[in-house]
This record gives C-alpha cells, sequence and structure tokens, in this order.
C-alpha cells in the first residue's frame, strides 16, 4: 500500500464525523482524538462545512490526516482538496468521482459491496476500498468472500461497526482499518464531552494493539 493508506491502516480506526458547527467544534475534537491516539478523520459532506472542518482540523492538529466522507460530486473533492483534505471517501462506486480524485492526485475510497462494485474498482488501480455499510451488507462474513476472487485488495468497513466488533473485524488480514461514528457520535460532539471522546479513541487503539501485536 502507498503511505497514506499504510499510515492509516497503522492507526487501525476512522471516526466517521458529522460536524454541525465545525467553528466551535472542529479544533476540539482534532485534539481529542490526537490526544486518544487516533490521529485521522473522515470529516463527511452529511453536515454543511465539512471543508471548513477539515481546515481548522488541520489547522489545529498539522500532522493529523483528514480527508472527506459522504463525497457525492467534483465540486465536493475541489472542496476537500483547497481546505488541505488528504483523501475521499465516496458512499458508493462512481467511476467519474474515482477518475476525477485520481487526476487531482488526492487518494479516493470508494464504497463497494458488491463483485461488480470490486470489479470496477480493480480496473482503476485501486488498492484500499470501503465497504459500506458494512454490517447491514454481509459483515465479515460477506468481507472474507469478496477477498477470495479480489485478494488484491484491503477492505475499510464501515457502517456498524463498534467497541464489541472491532477486534472481529481486525483479526482478519483483509482489514486495514475500521470506521466507524461511535467515538464521535451526535451527543458526544454536541456537549463537547471531548475526554469521553478521547477514552473511546483509546479503547479502540487498544484493541487494535492487542490484535495486531498478539
Amino acid at each position: 500500500m502507498n503511505a497514506l493508506n499504510e499510515a492509516i491502516s497503522k492507526i487501525g480506526v476512522v471516526p466517521v464525523i458529522k460536524l454541525t458547527n465545525p467553528e466551535r467544534d472542529a479544533a476540539p475534537l482534532a485534539k481529542a482524538l490526537c490526544a486518544g491516539d487516533v490521529p485521522v478523520a473522515e470529516v463527511t459532506f452529511r453536515a454543511a462545512g465539512a471543508d471548513k472542518a477539515i481546515a481548522l482540523m488541520k489547522e489545529a492538529c498539522p500532522d493529523m490526516i483528514v480527508g472527506a466522507g459522504t463525497v457525492t460530486n467534483t465540486d465536493q473533492i475541489d472542496a476537500t482538496i483547497a481546505a488541505g483534505g488528504q483523501f475521499i471517501v465516496t458512499p458508493g462506486f462512481d467511476a467519474e468521482l474515482v477518475a476525477y480524485a485520481q487526476s487531482k492526485d488526492i487518494p479516493i475510497y470508494p464504497g463497494c459491496t458488491t463483485p461488480t462494485d470490486y470489479h470496477a474498482a480493480l480496473k482503476f488501480g485501486l488498492e484500499l476500498i470501503k465497504f459500506f455499510p458494512a454490517e447491514q451488507s454481509g459483515g465479515l462474513a460477506k468481507i472474507k468472500s469478496m477477498s477470495a476472487p479480489f485478494p488484491m485488495f484491503k477492505v475499510m468497513p464501515t457502517g456498524g461497526i463498534s467497541l464489541k466488533n472491532l477486534a472481529e473485524y481486525l483479526k482478519s488480514p483483509v482489514i486495514a482499518a475500521c470506521g466507524g461514528s461511535y467515538m464521535v457520535t451526535a451527543d458526544l460532539i454536541e456537549n463537547q464531552k471531548w475526554d469521553e471522546i478521547t477514552a473511546l479513541c483509546v479503547q479502540s487503539r487498544d484493541i487494535v494493539k492487542e490484535v495486531r501485536n498478539g
């Protein structure tokens, strides 16, 4: 895998974030994640101002890996790049968006859950793909089955991942990292429970280290 993919894989978990008040919450959230040893974030365009949130998080924690999620058009890719974002995540596989991101030299992780999606990703030379929504699409059992004909891919499942099943996913060599919102829920962010977010990140990283280091 390339350097960015390797760095994300090493962290093992990717918080999937919806920020409705980036001016207030982006910087302290970034610091809370980094304090919990999870210096990576996928800021989704489910809320307006995701690009602003990315810029503020990078400003607060310059060494943090920050990208955009729920990207559905090229304007959002441009906005992410302008904000200093380092990767793109799409809910499904969109050949136009993959080609556009590659033309802009920014990594893209499209949502892939079917053999057709995997074939499309293969044509674009991708090495890391998102599997979304993971639990609702067959979970780890399906991911393992899909890896038989497509062993070249590492997978980042997102959707239904929590502290309860994180270790189970990470034990599979197919899994690069797991995306999740359990450590950055709307309640935790809205009520500025930064210490709780940090604690959940620490718990997550402890699971990653236990699984990866035996």
